[in-house]
């Protein structure tokens, strides 16, 4: 028993030694210079450098963007995830590989595909032009950020909604049935409960990257729209203000820290894990 013990600590060391080299030591460094002047003296200044007008309307637009994107992905994603459930098993598992399949392409290539689709001498109005159709004006707009977005995120709703709802026991479904409930009535009290655990989880792992992304709306908007990820690059990589930067980096990770939260309360067994 004690060699069990002592060979799975060893398996977990280049766990812990990654953890520690890329999550602890970087979110120290972030709250050290999040917490601190160029001198070395605590302050708040860098965190309520979010206060600016620039930067409420950033944070402001990436939230409104955001929860946009995640409601969209919900709506797409809830239907197919009951159809994956209900069908065969190697039908459910070829669908799930054709929209895991995107996700093996590089997340920079696959925004600049939709940057080459939606552009205005693009496929899409190319296509248009061809067919005497009014032109497709949607890049460098909120909408096409939010197209990106959508794209690039929903296969993390998809996966977590699936999980969950396969895992449903089909006999308390029937069950419902035979006692007299109608297909709304089964969904309502059964399907959509039974189901929350994977709604957070989905929910969260599509509302967090959608909130701290800056490539999506650099490259979609222009560099004309920016959000909150944009501004944080900015200051990081134009102004070379690690400390600003920092500061509006701990204003997102509360942001994660309730996502987080979320899940521990409703996903306490981890039923909503897509992986």
């Amino acid at each position: 028993m004690t060699n069990k013990h002592s060979l799975k600590k060893l398996l977990a060391g280049p766990y812990l030694v990654w953890a520690v080299a890329f999550i602890i030591i970087p979110l120290i460094m972030i709250m050290y210079y999040g917490l601190t002047t160029e001198k070395g003296h605590f302050t708040f200044a860098n965190i309520a450098t979010i206060t600016t007008p620039d930067n409420l309307k950033a944070l402001g637009l990436a939230l409104l963007l955001s929860i946009i994107s995640t409601l969209i992905c919900l709506i797409l994603a809830y239907p197919l995830g009951m159809i994956l459930s209900n069908s065969n098993i190697n039908s459910s598992s070829f669908m799930i590989i054709l929209f895991i399949l995107p996700m093996w392409m590089n997340f920079l290539l696959r925004t600049i595909a939709w940057q080459s689709l939606l552009e205005k001498n693009g496929v899409i109005n190319s296509v248009l032009s061809l067919l005497h159709l009014p032109r497709f004006e949607m890049i460098n707009t909120p909408g096409a950020i939010i197209v990106g977005m959508v794209y690039n995120f929903l296969p993390f709703m998809i996966l977590p909604l699936y999980n969950v709802l396969s895992k449903i026991d089909k006999d308390v479904i029937n069950a419902a049935r035979d006692l007299g409930a109608n297909g709304f009535q089964t969904f309502h009290r059964i399907i959509l409960p039974l189901s929350v655990p994977g709604i957070i989880s989905g929910i969260t792992m599509v509302f967090v990257p959608s909130l701290t992304t800056f490539v999506i709306s650099d490259i979609l908007g222009g560099s004309k729209i920016l959000l909150i990820g944009n501004v944080i690059d900015q200051e990081f990589v134009q102004s070379s203000n690690w400390h600003v930067g920092s500061g509006l980096s701990l204003i997102l990770m509360i942001f994660i820290l309730i996502s987080m939260a979320m899940i521990a309360k409703y996903d306490k067994e981890g039923e909503g894990s897509a992986f």
